[in-house]
């Protein structure tokens, strides 16, 4: 009896036994010679999709996946299959020269006429070759079906997953869409504020200037006619009063004072909401504390005490400067965390390497593992660059932002009092970063009041 071609090991585009097969998105299988030129010859292909033949399912052609365990399927099944249009080579039984026309099921090898009458064999369970092929051939069927069923549900589960993974990407694009949409308009709206304040001002100071020639206008043609009138003999000079009277009086008017100074609005919005996102709780690490500082028992806030504290002299304490670290180490991604520094004259803040020296006095920098912002005697803030970096603020923060970016090499400062950028350090990291703190000298008790760190939950 002729094998019928099961549809599992079949082609639906040539009908035949499946040739190299190779799966696609779907889960369905094809030859790969087949499916390569059905893609080939497909009209709409100009955005790189294709349809299943079977499923109309989309599908890219660099997706085809190897089936090698449905190939080996494929080639067991034909060597079992008899064909229809040639009679297989029989094999002869080696001991006793006779055809193969039994199968022991017990030592699963097939066997001849004289070898079921042998005492090896006589009380083994033996069926005809046929049959025994038959169910070696239903078991091949069946666990091509079940190989194909459990590719259609892996095809299955692939698909779905990347559809979350399609809808969670358009969420993402919308919101950044939208958020970039709301900055744009306020960018606008900004600008134009800018335009029209610039457009008022210059108006102004070009009224001035024009004042301003006027009046130079009205002086030249005075002396002009000062000077003719000095020409004439001294008793006719005195006759003629006006011009004189006129210079005597003659008073320069100022212009209209006009303010060139800035706005202070002009700061870009939302800053803080977006920091929100990256905000962590940073807390001190004591192990690092210099035995001059005090620390809060929630390790939040510290301060310069009047007398060395008893505490352990271990490598990680800083010996003469009196700072501390975070308890955090950061090696990548975003972080922002903001410290109050109140009324204070003098403080140091920002992110160092976890290997810089805790012993001695050190100059920071970036030079020397440092990224660093302070304030000296009240109102001198700079960044801690080679050379110096002196900054001007508008408005004396009482809260100061840091964010750290690692893998954009940043380390930003922000003054959250005036809702304004301070400075933004760029460079490259490869070694651990933790939080700095420096809380400066006493000053007499001018500096006193201690630097605090804020919890790390987003404000509402």
């Amino acid at each position: 009896k002729a094998w019928s071609t099961p549809n599992e090991v079949s082609c639906s585009i040539c009908l035949e036994y499946l040739r190299d097969p190779v799966t696609i998105d779907c889960g369905h299988n094809f030859c790969c010679v087949c499916i390569t030129d059905y893609c080939e010859r497909w009209e709409g292909s100009t955005t790189g999709v294709f349809f299943c033949p079977q499923c109309r399912t989309g599908f890219l052609q660099t997706t085809f996946r190897p089936n090698k365990q449905l190939a080996n399927i494929v080639e067991g099944i034909e060597q079992l299959a008899l064909q229809p249009d040639k009679e297989p080579k029989e094999k002869l039984c080696e001991k006793h020269g006779k055809k193969l026309r039994l199968f022991c099921e017990d030592d699963g090898e097939a066997i001849c006429l004289v070898c079921d009458k042998s005492r090896v064999h006589r009380s083994h369970t033996v069926i005809p070759i046929e049959e025994a092929a038959q169910d070696y051939q239903v078991g091949a069927v069946t666990m091509t079906g079940e190989v194909a069923k459990l590719q259609a549900q892996e095809g299955k589960k692939t698909a779905q997953w990347k559809d979350k993974v399609r809808a969670q990407r358009e969420v993402i694009v919308a919101a950044f869409a939208k958020r970039r949409q709301a900055l744009e308009e306020e960018e606008q709206l900004l600008v134009c504020r800018l335009e029209e304040e610039e457009e008022e001002t210059l108006q102004k100071l070009q009224k001035n200037a024009a004042f301003l020639v006027e009046q130079s206008s009205s002086l030249a043609q005075l002396i002009t006619e000062i000077e003719q009138k000095c020409q004439q003999p001294a008793a006719d000079l005195l006759k003629v009063r006006a011009p004189l009277t006129m210079s005597h009086s003659v008073k320069l008017q100022k212009p209209e004072a006009i303010h060139t100074e800035l706005q202070d609005s002009y700061e870009v919005p939302r800053v803080r909401e977006t920091l929100q996102k990256y905000r962590v709780d940073v807390t001190l690490d004591p192990n690092t504390a210099n035995a001059y500082l005090l620390l809060s028992q929630d390790r939040r806030s510290m301060r310069v005490g009047d007398k060395r504290q008893d505490v352990p002299s271990n490598p990680e304490r800083f010996d003469t400067c009196t700072c501390v670290l975070g308890w955090q180490r950061f090696t990548a991604g975003r972080h922002y965390w903001e410290v109050e520094v109140g009324d204070k004259t003098c403080w140091t803040l920002g992110v160092c390497e976890e290997r810089v020296s805790r012993q001695g006095i050190f100059t920071p920098s970036p030079a020397t593992g440092f990224w660093t912002v302070w304030l000296r005697n009240g109102d001198e803030y700079a960044a801690l660059t080679s050379p110096l970096t002196e900054l001007t603020l508008k408005v004396k923060p009482w809260q100061v932002g840091i964010l750290l970016d690692y893998e954009a090499g940043e380390v930003a400062f922000y003054n959250v009092t005036g809702s304004s950028h301070i400075y933004t350090f760029s460079d490259t990291f490869s070694e651990p970063l933790r939080p700095y703190f420096y809380p400066g000298v006493r000053a007499g008790g001018l500096n006193d009041a201690p630097l605090t760190l804020q919890p790390g939950t987003q404000q509402p």
